[in-house]
């Protein structure tokens, strides 16, 4: 596989940095899991399927679960003897808070100038906001995107997809990759900041243009893709369910209105998205719901149009693209597991569906970095491993 042979410690915890190093265990690396006696917060939260939660064995399968008190210095001196011959580290505290436990990125690098040291916080390591604590509803909030979710009352509405997280784990992913591709030539690793803002605030490109094209708040009523435009929008069916138009290029619109009977509409859809639009919308709104969405599947099927109905989570997951893509994983034992998204000709990753015990590597993954059992048990007297 792709990642064999690279070793990762992974000091993160909930979803960015765990997220991010499953994706790499799942294509070959070593991940070793470093986590406090406590535990990683996700061993409890959800629901369980068997003896593990859902989310902790979708972010930790396949890695190794090390238990170190890095409070103590025996458990930073482990730490470090486990450094020796790692590639890459990844932490998400606070800023500031490895460095003052001793792990941080200027005491490993200085040891390890070949290791690719990944510190991904809500706000980054510089900035204003920087030793603010937050998760990913905050870290939304601050970028604009709670405000761009609303609902029919039109006030703002929780979002649903942990969209700063999961752009913050995919950013610090590339920039992981890079740094190992870099080091092939220079010999050296290097230093991540990664700001889950940054990350999400990259995402924004295609509607920001009118915060900058004419520097306004973006009106939610009106925007392209925030429902300004006919035929970039939901509508709702005879069942009570919805469907969505998802493709607002003219020849989709002229494709629809002409089987719906009204091409006298296709021409305002030429126009820019906005109220000049709005005869469009009510007339696909009252069509939509004449009918219940399994007569719309069948019809909608035979036309050229971007367009899809809304499922349930569970309803997507069950259905049988997703399958097929792999991307629904049932074991024998019954677990379930989220697929791999990064699909390989050659190489392809593989899903390990076991997620460690607690503590389950301790002992064999410090007697790999060299340490002899006499070390082994004076760390475990101190207190320092688990």
């Amino acid at each position: 596989m792709k990642l064999e042979g690279i070793k990762v410690l992974d000091l993160s915890q909930f979803l960015p940095g765990p997220h991010l190093t499953m994706m790499m265990a799942d294509h070959g690396a070593d991940v070793i899991r470093i986590e406090p006696p406590s535990g990683e917060p996700t061993r409890s939260i959800g629901k369980y399927q068997g003896d593990t939660t859902v989310w902790f064995r979708n972010t930790h399968r396949g890695k190794r679960s090390v238990v170190l008190d890095l409070k103590r210095p025996e458990g930073v001196e482990a730490f470090m003897r486990l450094a020796a011959d790692a590639d890459v580290v990844v932490e998400a505290f606070r800023p500031g808070a490895v460095d003052r436990l001793g792990v941080g990125a200027a005491a490993v690098r200085a040891r390890y100038p070949r290791i690719v040291y990944c510190s991904i916080s809500a706000f980054g390591q510089s900035g204003p906001m920087a030793a603010r604590v937050a998760h990913d509803l905050s870290i939304e909030a601050e970028t604009g995107v709670v405000d761009l979710n609303r609902g029919a009352d039109g006030a703002p509405t929780l979002p649903c997809v942990p969209a700063a997280d999961m752009a913050g784990s995919l950013m610090a992913l590339t920039g992981i990759l890079m740094a190992l591709l870099r080091r092939e030539k220079t010999g050296l690793g290097d230093t991540l900041d990664i700001s889950m803002q940054d990350s999400l605030v990259s995402w924004l490109v295609n509607i920001v243009s009118p915060v900058f094209a004419e520097d306004r708040e973006l009106d939610t009523t009106t925007e392209r893709s925030l429902g300004g435009n006919a035929m970039y929008n939901l509508y709702r069916t005879a069942d009570g369910r919805s469907l969505t138009l998802g493709g607002s290029e003219i020849k989709f619109a002229a494709n629809l209105l002409t089987a719906l009977g009204r091409p006298d509409l296709i021409e305002l859809c030429t126009l820019p998205p906005g109220r000049g639009q709005d005869p469009v919308r009510a007339f696909l709104a009252e069509a939509f719901a004449t009918r219940d969405l399994a007569h719309w599947e069948e019809f909608l099927g035979g036309i050229d149009l971007c367009w899809a109905p809304v499922k349930g989570v569970h309803e997507a997951l069950g259905g049988a693209h997703l399958r097929a893509r792999a991307m629904r994983l049932d074991f024998p034992d019954g677990q379930r597991h989220l697929g791999i998204p990064i699909k390989f000709a050659d190489e392809p990753g593989t899903v390990r569906p076991i997620a460690p015990r607690l503590g389950e590597h301790t002992e064999s993954a410090l007697a790999e970095a060299g340490v002899d059992l006499a070390g082994i048990e004076r760390w475990r007297a101190a207190g320092a491993l688990g």
